[in-house]
């Protein structure tokens, strides 16, 4: 039983899908405290003046230890202006007509209070329409240590996971041999050597939006182009 545990993140990249992807169980990890400036709220698009930001205005004034899933999102007006940036980007990408009305529908019917809720709305919707079956739980229904590494060490045997992925960062604190010690496999996400694929504006950028792979390859090509 493979399983992945993460923060949810705001439309995110093609490497968090392809993780999603290549486990059986991925956990969405939100018990954790929110960082300002991160991918929790945010992530990039291309456009024709260059990388932007698409930021979801969040409450954070006074809320220094809030946790993410605890975070409510500040103004709802940010779908109309996040799906007319993204229009205006992608209106001339090869497969904008065919995904447009999917992803127009995505952002009228997003409606949700917190901030863990759109990132799971848009990360099940992204799945559904790529054909990723994987399951998707919430960290809330586990009892979690206090220890960082054992919280995920737990996760994974109430799963029954025999395999734990995680990303490379994790290397500079994560205690293997708690995971050693209940017959738990560490593997570690190689995000490099993806193909390219052609994209509009300028040089070619990986680490944008996965939506950037969808509008200009179509979802019935995605695949191609991870791992």
């Amino acid at each position: 039983m493979k399983i992945a545990i993460t923060q949810s993140n705001y439309i995110p990249w093609k490497g968090y899908f392809d993780s999603i992807k290549h486990v059986d169980i991925f956990v969405e990890y939100d018990c954790m405290q929110y960082t300002k400036r991160d991918w929790r709220n945010r992530n990039i698009i291309k456009t024709a003046q260059g990388l932007k930001w698409l930021t979801i205005p969040v409450e954070v004034k006074g809320k220094y230890f809030q946790r993410i899933r605890d975070t409510k999102i500040a103004d709802k007006s940010w779908t109309t202006s996040h799906w007319d940036i993204i229009k205006q980007a992608y209106k001339t990408a090869a497969h904008f007509k065919l995904e447009s009305e999917w992803l127009e529908g995505l952002y009228k019917n997003c409606n949700f209070d917190y901030l863990t809720d759109v990132n799971l709305y848009f990360i099940k919707a992204i799945n559904e329409h790529l054909d990723i079956h994987t399951i998707i739980k919430s960290s809330l229904i586990y009892e979690l240590a206090e220890d960082r590494t054992q919280r995920l060490v737990e996760i994974c045997k109430s799963l029954k996971g025999t395999d734990y992925y995680s990303g490379a960062a994790a290397k500079s604190y994560m205690e293997l041999e708690k995971f050693t010690k209940e017959k738990i496999n560490v593997h570690w996400w190689d995000y490099s050597d993806y193909p390219e694929y052609e994209q509009l504006h300028g040089n070619f950028e990986h680490g944008v939006s996965i939506l950037d792979l969808i509008l200009n390859v179509g979802h019935n090509n995605v695949m191609k182009y991870l791992k």
